[in-house]
């Protein structure tokens, strides 16, 4: 069994619609821990990361906000990413995707201490591939990706301590993105299975065939899931709702087929805002897909010889 660290990151300054900082609370309260414990996994919460103090830096474009803050986070972040990994599995409860600059960041630097490639698969409706430099909205949640596969234009934030190969990255349930984060993917080798590829091909096969890539190379492998992966007719606690996500039965199979391959090593749990939440239901849905990560299922199947 797996010993889970519960870490808070109530990160709400990566974007502009209030209520992310209370996610870390939310899914305590949904009982995350007691799912996980009820499955056998010991579980630790080591508290709510905190903000340290701020630095005085800017950046020319001006349409970004919240640039001191979010440098703060990706610091503190990345330290207790990297802290954590020895010890067990940490699962950071978000806050907005802009964690992801920090978590990402340290599990990296634990990545390449222990000589392992990191993979990483990103279950969410946008890529995320905007530096500093290409965002017109200003919301940094939309950079994280970026920063982890090494693209240049992210100063002042520190250097992406290990940057990730681009063959070791999926992105799965795309259906956002911004013309200039589409020429920039076109430009790599990142695995992009949008919507229009898992309703062509079916959500299994594109993600064994990247599961057995990390398989083969001894991978560490960190899923970064977003609450709008999901449709929101089933998760409207999401300030960036997009139509068409995954459905409920969708989204607990990609879960079971992660946690049957035995290669998680880190989880972000990421843009629930409960300030848009219908009595908790969206909560407790990432909950329950985090307990199918972890091993609950409806029925375990036997080996047969037929």
């Amino acid at each position: 069994m797996t010993h889970c660290i519960l870490i808070g990151a109530p990160v709400d300054e990566g974007q502009r619609v209030p209520g992310c900082v209370m996610g870390p609370a939310a899914y305590r309260i949904a009982g995350l821990g007691r799912v996980l414990e009820t499955l056998g996994h010991s579980v630790e919460d080591r508290g709510d990361v905190a903000l340290p103090p701020l630095k005085d830096v800017t950046h020319p474009n001006n349409a970004i906000h919240h640039l001191p803050e979010m440098i703060g986070w990706t610091d503190a972040l990345s330290s207790a990413a990297e802290q954590a990994m020895p010890d067990g599995m940490p699962i950071f409860m978000g806050g907005d995707h802009g964690l992801a600059l920090g978590t990402v960041a340290g599990v990296a630097a634990h990545a390449k201490a222990a000589g392992r490639p990191l993979f990483v698969i990103w279950l969410d409706a946008h890529s995320d591939f905007h530096t500093p430099l290409t965002t017109t909205s200003g919301n940094l949640h939309g950079t994280p990706m970026a920063y982890a596969a090494g693209r240049d234009g992210f100063a002042p934030f520190p250097d992406f301590p290990a940057p990730v190969p681009a063959e070791n990255i999926c992105m799965f349930g795309i259906r956002s993105v911004d013309p200039a984060e589409h020429a920039a993917l076109e430009e790599t080798e990142i695995t992009v299975n949008d919507m229009r590829v898992l309703d062509e091909r079916g959500i299994v096969a594109p993600l064994m065939e990247f599961l057995d890539r990390v398989r083969a190379a001894n991978g560490m492998l960190h899923v970064s899931l977003d609450v709008d992966f999901l449709d929101p007719a089933i998760a409207p606690a999401v300030g960036t709702t997009v139509p068409g996500g995954a459905t409920f039965r969708e989204a607990h199979l990609v879960c079971e087929i992660l946690h049957e391959s035995g290669l998680v090593t880190s989880l972000d749990l990421v843009e629930l805002n409960p300030f848009l939440d219908d009595r908790g239901r969206t909560a407790k849905l990432m909950v329950d897909l985090v307990g199918s990560m972890m091993g609950q299922k409806v029925f375990d199947r036997r080996t047969r010889s037929f």
